[in-house]
């Protein structure tokens, strides 16, 4: 593995790869995304920070994946297909059809009935140079695409039905079962490791232009996996789970200042002592396919290896529950066997513990600021001048509203209410106590910003951000361009009309890359001399 880049003073841009323009339904791999990397070398930008890149799940959610080594079909470039031959260039859609939004619908309706056209010109021709890929392909991932394929037919044969509701026989993997299963849809099998293959084959083709141009990419971890996946199909023995396939426990958090019922996930819950057996072999192998593709991760829910929320299968709220302990130093030290430096962003959001923090700093992983946490009363860790060296700050996830909605949204609950001095704020009214603490909040973003314009508020926190201590500096691209709350990409316990963000060709101008770059080599984000 190469240098760890979290160890350079640098910045970023997040943006998820669907969010990239172009005329199809969704953003892709293909050239789009070469622009981009280009863009961010111009702007003096280390890294590019995504979402996680496998196929999505309930509500179009990149964090809800049937697989989480499979890569998502929908992000495969048409374009790139054309060049290679495998589709005419009457495929793809007049380029002036530039959308504003991902269309999820359309990708579902649209994508299959050309890849299933490309997919049968690759079976027909020779093409002796992708072919040599292919099997090079085949043989570097039998651990994980042969089953992926094979889940992904046996669904579309059972109408989308969760493989806990298939026959016993498929539910438990009985190997005669598998082999006449492959030999049955053996079509489709390969179509779908063809598809894989295809994501494969770009994605190297981004990556070694990124390299080229200084461009690391972060990625982004889940936690836990979807109970509707190849991943608990196939490893059952290490999820807590019944004979029949059935969650016995669920994954969620207790409440906290983020909700006051917790969050009830439902994802299944490791046994991690199973997993210890094997020195965690699933989870290392699932890494070492990561940085296959990326140069950091991000591991989302990073509380959960120090101690995990236990729920009852039969609870409806996240309320009942235990804290359980994770496989902590374990699993680092495995980790750490497998790869040797530990590029690991450390998702550590929440109500973090002594324990979390001493695990987080034992393996030297830097931990999240979020700036838009930094301006409530009680959330005093946040404050830039606060910051340590091994942090990632960013103005906002991908689960925060953009910097302008963001500020807008604390005017508006702030009303007209100044944070006058209160001598007991236990006998204040609860709407008025909390337009109280936006007031306060309001002042201090008015106070350290320098502005009470809302479009001047995103770029006065932008420079703040990169004048932090911080070591890594991220922020979404919407905050570069100063958007407002209509172009955030999530609303959290929203379960429709998320992560349909769409950028335009024009807004990646000369302009905002040429303002980035001067703020990245002004507080020694960027040095243009070490760029060759």
């Amino acid at each position: 593995m190469r240098e760890n880049p979290l160890h350079r003073r640098s910045a970023g841009i997040l943006l998820h790869i669907t969010s990239l323009p172009g005329p199809g339904p969704v953003g892709d791999i293909g050239p789009s995304a070469h622009r981009f990397v280009e863009f961010l070398a111009s702007a003096g930008q280390t890294f590019w920070q995504m979402l996680p890149i496998h196929p999505v799940g309930g509500g179009d959610s990149p964090y809800d994946s049937p697989s989480a080594f499979a890569g998502a079909p929908h992000l495969i470039s048409l374009e790139s297909l054309v060049d290679d031959g495998l589709l005419p260039p009457s495929s793809l859609p007049p380029p002036s059809l530039e959308r504003d939004r991902v269309n999820f619908d359309e990708v579902r309706s649209v994508l299959p009935p050309l890849f299933r056209e490309a997919f049968l010109e690759f079976e027909r021709s020779e093409r002796r140079p992708l072919r040599n890929d292919y099997e090079a392909f085949l043989a570097e991932n039998t651990s994980w695409v042969w089953d992926f394929a094979l889940y992904s037919a046996l669904k579309r044969k059972f109408d989308d039905r969760p493989w806990f509701e298939w026959s016993h026989d498929l539910r438990r993997r009985e190997p005669h079962v598998l082999e006449a299963a492959h030999r049955e849809l053996s079509t489709a099998v390969r179509y779908h490791v063809f598809l894989q293959f295809c994501f494969h084959h770009q994605w190297a083709r981004l990556r070694a232009h990124a390299r080229l141009l200084g461009v690391n990419f972060m990625g982004d971890v889940p936690m836990f996996v979807a109970h509707d996946s190849v991943d608990v199909w196939a490893n059952q023995h290490a999820f807590f789970l019944d004979e029949n396939g059935q969650r016995t426990v669920q994954a969620g958090v207790p409440p906290d200042y983020f909700s006051e019922s917790g969050q009830l996930w439902g994802n299944p819950l490791y046994r991690w002592d199973t997993m210890r057996e094997d020195g965690y072999g699933w989870w290392i192998d699932r890494l070492r396919r990561e940085f296959l593709k990326f140069d950091a991760v991000r591991l989302d829910h990073f509380i959960a290896f120090s101690r995990y929320w236990e729920i009852p299968i039969t609870a409806t709220s996240a309320k009942t529950g235990r804290f359980l302990p994770g496989p902590a130093d374990d699993f680092f030290h495995a980790a750490r066997r497998a790869f040797g430096a530990l590029p690991f962003v450390a998702e550590d959001l929440g109500i973090v513990t002594a324990e979390v923090e001493a695990l987080r700093d034992r393996f030297q992983l830097p931990g999240m600021k979020v700036l838009q946490f930094a301006f409530n009363p009680g959330a005093e860790g946040y404050v830039p001048h606060r910051h340590t060296e091994n942090t990632v700050v960013y103005t906002g996830t991908h689960d925060n509203d953009t910097t302008r909605g963001w500020y807008d949204g604390v005017v508006t609950r702030a009303g007209s209410t100044t944070p006058l001095r209160r001598n007991d704020a236990s006998t204040v009214d609860p709407d008025e106590n909390e337009k109280f603490a936006a007031a306060i909040e309001l002042s201090r973003i008015e106070a350290l910003s320098g502005t009470s314009q809302s479009v001047g508020v995103t770029p006065s926190l932008i420079r703040l951000l990169y004048a932090t201590v911080s070591r890594t500096a991220i922020i979404r691209l919407q905050d570069a361009l100063n958007l407002d709350g209509s172009y955030r990409m999530n609303v959290p316990g929203v379960a429709h009309g998320n992560w349909t963000y769409r950028c335009r060709s024009e807004q990646l101008s000369s302009e905002i890359a040429e303002n980035l770059r001067a703020l990245a080599i002004v507080t020694e984000r960027f040095e243009p001399e070490n760029q060759e």
